[in-house]
């Protein structure tokens, strides 16, 4: 996945336990090409070990600290128990999106019949740097020549663009919100009405809110945004625009919770 080889000394990697031997557990580093790393028993926990088995298991992925990293022969020594919660989150959210790439790049080069790791080279290591390669050659009169040649066809570039699009769209996140509604008065049905259109009143284009009946007296509001502050904000708009509205009829309302 990456253009490193080894990963950095104290760096949170994502790993799979592959084989328990007497020390320590073998695992492979699945951003690094699967290259072998050991986890000592003495690094899985920093209490006491009643039962290896239930902190860790074959085939088991998780992230894991880098301890030491030996270049030159090949040993990687990790840990487990000094790996932070922050550090998985970030190990965590990083492989994802570095898995969801390595998806892309790996379609695109196998329906484009090109090497995979060409493709990396000259698009993902980084793709900060420009699609663009120099190469020199010799001209008929034996003069040193330097021409800018595209890195990418254009077929490959719009393969690369459409996989991009379709498998890493941001997609809306569901807000819910249950709330139980009560109007005794006269006509109360049609008040329960104009308060949930005053509810449905306070969403907007990017953030809609929908108001529906579960069983009175519950409802539900949802809405579907990919900003999660702003769905939450909206939604208790909407929940405050129902409350009054209710009041004014000499009803209540009463928020149950939302997800």
């Amino acid at each position: 996945m990456y253009e490193a080889k080894y990963p950095e000394v104290d760096m949170a990697v994502m790993i799979q336990v592959k084989n328990i031997a007497d020390m320590g557990a073998y695992v492979s580093l699945l951003e690094y090409n699967n290259i072998e790393g050991m986890i000592l028993f003495s690094e899985l926990s920093r209490r006491r070990i009643r039962s290896v088995s239930s902190l860790i298991k074959i085939g088991r992925i998780e992230p894991v600290m880098v301890l030491r990293v030996d270049k030159e022969k090949g040993y990687i020594d990790l840990s487990k128990r000094r790996v932070s919660e922050e550090d998985i989150q970030v190990c965590e959210e990083r492989y994802n999106k570095s898995k969801l790439v390595h998806s892309i790049m790996r379609h695109v080069a196998e329906t484009m019949n090109l090497d995979l790791e060409d493709l990396y080279i000259h698009v993902g290591w980084p793709l900060y740097r420009n699609t663009v390669m120099l190469v020199r050659h010799s001209s008929p009169d034996e003069k040193e020549v330097t021409k800018v040649v595209p890195a990418l066809s254009e077929e490959v570039k719009d393969a690369l663009i459409k996989n991009i699009r379709r498998r890493m769209t941001p997609q809306p996140l569901k807000i819910r919100a249950d709330i139980e509604m009560k109007c005794f008065q006269f006509d109360g049905v049609l008040h329960i009405k104009e308060a949930m259109l005053k509810a449905e009143a306070a969403g907007n284009k990017d953030c809609p809110v929908k108001i529906k009946l579960v069983a009175p007296p519950s409802y539900v509001l949802n809405t579907q945004t990919l900003d999660k502050e702003q769905g939450i904000l909206i939604l208790n708009k909407a929940i405050a625009a129902c409350t009054e509205a209710i009041e004014q009829s000499q009803g209540k309302t009463d928020c149950k919770g939302g997800t």
